[in-house]
Order: structure tokens, then C-alpha cells, then sequence
């Protein structure tokens, strides 16, 4: 079984090892912009609820590495943006220069011949085991109370949780809140900051909270971020 296109948090995939433990199970990773995948990973030891799914390493006919700026990363658990190089990289978007320019661009380490690459807008990190691992947007990567904080670390957080069935983060900027959208069979506020307390420093904690008995999803059937975003955060003045 493969699955691709969202985030397969553990607490979902365990419960399909649980009850399927026959199948083997692969972890793939890409845009649209590589047409679609560029990295696999086959599940073949155990996670807890709450850790994070690596996203594996690259097909044959691609390379996947992290940037910061320009700079490569490769120490475990340092942040870098996921960029992608090979055969299956689309040309760019279509009449839309300006876009094309900003994303698909000369690989910065490659300075002997043309080499396009594609800055994906996905930050991810390297485990202690050199396993790649997605943690968020770029967009979510925010500053708050002083702290450079991943809202991908949160939501993984919540989404493990037993009693919580699906969860996103979304930062309001103008009032300098992390807002939390949770789906779950009752309003549990109190709970499930009380169970974040054991997995999240106090920065990181959301500071609003909304209950939904089923969250809104877009055309895509993914939970539909920017519907939440203009419905439910700080207007800007």
C-alpha cells in the first residue's frame, strides 16, 4: 500500500499495521511540480503515535537534498527547504515567468554547468538515523515568543492524540497567535492542551483553540487551510 499527497501521521498507519500487519507499506513524497513523486520510504520497523513518518529517499531519476538559502544542509536536525533536481521536473508554470524563476532555478552548489533544481517550499530535516523527515510550509515556519517554531511539530503533536481524529495550525500574524482547528467526537480543549503539555514546550502550546465536528476540505479532499485562514483569523487593517 502507498500513500502519498498528505502528511500519514503514525497514530493512522499503526492502526492499519495493527489489523493489516500482511502489507507492506511505502511512504511516498513530491509535488506536482517533479510529476509527482521523487522520494519512497518502505515502513519496516515500528513508530510510535507520535513520531514523525520519514519521507525516504529519492527515485533514481532524482536527487533530493535541503538548502538553507544556498547553503547545503546535512547535520541531523537542522531545518533546510527540500529542493529537487532530475529528469522528471516540469518546465516551469505557464505563462508565469516571474513564478517559474522564483522555483525552478540554477542548483547554487553547481557552479560548472546549467543544473535546474526546484525549491519545493517544504522544509524538512534529517533524523538521527540520516532518515529524511517532512515538517512542514515553509509559510508555517513562524516566530513566535522569540522561538523559531515549525506549526508541522505541533500539529504532529495533536494529531497522535487519541481522542483527536485530524488537526492543523494555522498562525495569525496580525494578533500573534497560533490558532489550532481540531476535528473531534466533543469540544476537549482542556485535554488536549493539558496532553501537549508532555510532548511540546509551553512556546510552542496554541494559544486559541476551535472545535469542529468535521473540518472543512477544499476540492482536493485536504483540509482546506485557506478557508480556515479567512474565516477564522485576525483581519489585517
Amino acid at each position: 500500500a502507498m500513500f502519498s499527497g498528505e502528511v500519514m501521521h503514525n497514530k493512522v498507519l499503526n492502526y492499519w499495521r495493527k489489523y493489516l500487519p500482511q502489507i507492506r507499506y511505502v511512504n511516498l513524497y513530491g509535488p506536482t511540480e517533479i510529476t509527482c513523486n521523487c522520494t519512497f520510504y518502505k515502513v519496516e520497523r515500528a513508530f510510535s503515535d507520535d513520531e514523525a513518518l520519514p519521507i525516504g529517499i529519492s527515485f533514481l531519476n532524482s536527487g533530493v537534498f535541503l538548502l538553507d538559502k544556498d547553503r547545503l544542509v546535512t547535520e541531523a536536525g537542522e531545518a533546510g527547504e527540500i529542493c529537487i533536481k532530475g529528469s522528471s521536473l516540469a518546465l516551469g508554470y505557464y505563462n508565469n515567468p516571474e513564478k517559474t524563476a522564483e522555483s525552478f532555478c540554477q542548483n547554487p552548489l553547481n557552479d560548472a554547468y546549467p543544473e535546474r533544481i526546484y525549491r519545493t517550499g517544504d522544509i524538512g530535516k534529517f533524523n538521527d538515523d540520516g532518515e529524511l523527515l517532512f515538517l512542514s510550509r515553509k509559510d508555517d515556519q513562524i516566530k513566535h515568543m522569540g522561538h523559531r517554531i515549525e506549526l508541522g511539530e505541533i500539529e504532529a503533536a495533536a494529531n497522535s492524540l487519541e481522542f483527536v481524529a485530524a488537526a492543523v495550525c494555522i498562525y495569525d500574524k496580525a494578533a500573534g497567535r497560533i490558532h489550532m482547528f481540531y476535528q473531534a467526537d466533543a469540544p476537549c480543549d482542556k485535554e488536549v492542551l493539558r496532553a501537549l503539555g508532555k510532548k511540546l514546550p509551553k512556546y510552542m502550546f496554541p494559544n486559541k483553540l476551535r472545535h469542529f465536528e468535521k473540518l472543512p476540505l477544499n476540492k482536493n479532499n485536504k483540509i482546506d487551510r485557506t478557508y480556515l485562514r479567512e474565516n477564522y483569523l485576525t483581519k489585517d487593517a
